[in-house]
């Protein structure tokens, strides 16, 4: 019943999965890992608009988004339905104002503690939506979606330059939505993601107590766009990945921080990121050595 679903049922009521006929979708950190797997599962990647600081592998993925944007159109003619032409994707691709969902995926790791951590890339952020905006607040209509971290929700030792741009992305967004909120923009939805670690490489070497890991293994990237993307099209304003990020945050935001402190040092969490900061400084000082630095 609609009644149920738009009130406090909501939340016993599972929800209904909208369908996305014709979205453009934006995207930043497309290059790889799950910005690349975002950019292949949303609807309407026929005509997305991908960006990444990573040039070549941006242009890897765009590739792939034009190639499913070719099947796609050779499906929509078979079928007859002439809403995916060419034409339509390309005016699609050059009113970049119109597009109805802006994705910001972008991350920033240096593999450095803070103080080794150039300015530069704890400065560097991920503030895209801002171009799409207005327009979607002059229609009222979109969807933002801001993928951060659980890394975004609580932090660890030695990567103070990913946990700024995480817990930054975060509040960002929350401040966003009351925005949105305030100024009854209510057919702009707003959905933000915080997956656990995820198995792409970028924190490889990041071991907890290995008495926890086979409770708490990382996520693989397709498991986890899985979700998100599930979250996305049924307007979920957050989804944390694994289930267990919801109870560690909320412990997180009521016991004292010693209390916290125990709880990282009993998961293995307090230190987790040194095996990756360590091979990371081992890669640099070895090709400065190939490089005769």
């Amino acid at each position: 019943p609609v009644g149920l679903r738009a009130g406090g049922g909501r939340w016993l009521v599972r929800p209904r999965r909208r369908v996305c006929p014709g979205r453009w979708p934006s995207l930043t950190g497309a290059g790889s890992g799950l910005g690349r797997l975002f950019a292949l599962s949303l609807p309407g990647a026929r005509a997305a608009g991908v960006w990444d600081i990573n040039t070549q592998s941006n242009e890897e993925t765009a590739g792939m988004v034009r190639h499913i944007s070719r099947e796609l159109e050779e499906q929509d003619k078979l079928r007859g339905d002439e809403r995916a032409s060419t034409p339509h994707a390309e005016k699609g691709r050059r009113e970049v104002g119109s597009e109805s969902i802006s994705l910001n995926n972008a991350g920033v790791v240096s593999g450095h503690h803070l103080l080794e951590c150039p300015d530069e890339l704890i400065e560097r952020t991920m503030m895209t939506t801002k171009a799409f905006l207005p327009k979607m607040m002059e229609m009222n209509h979109g969807h933002i979606v801001t993928v951060a971290s659980s890394l975004g929700l609580f932090s660890t030792a030695g990567v103070e330059d990913y946990c700024a741009s995480k817990f930054g992305a975060v509040g960002f967004h929350e401040s966003l939505s009351h925005e949105l909120k305030a100024a009854d923009k209510d057919g702009i939805k707003a959905t933000l993601v915080c997956p656990y670690l995820v198995d792409t490489g970028m924190f490889r070497g990041c071991r907890i107590r290995k008495e926890i890991e086979p409770f708490l293994p990382p996520l693989k990237p397709d498991y986890c766009v899985k979700q998100a993307m599930r979250a996305i099209l049924t307007d979920q304003p957050m989804i944390c990945t694994p289930r267990l990020m919801y109870i560690v945050t909320c412990m997180k935001s009521i016991l004292p921080f010693e209390a916290v402190v125990c709880m990282y040092r009993f998961l293995g969490a307090d230190k987790c990121m040194y095996p990756f900061i360590a091979q990371r400084k081992q890669a640099t000082n070895n090709n400065e050595a190939k490089n005769g630095i």
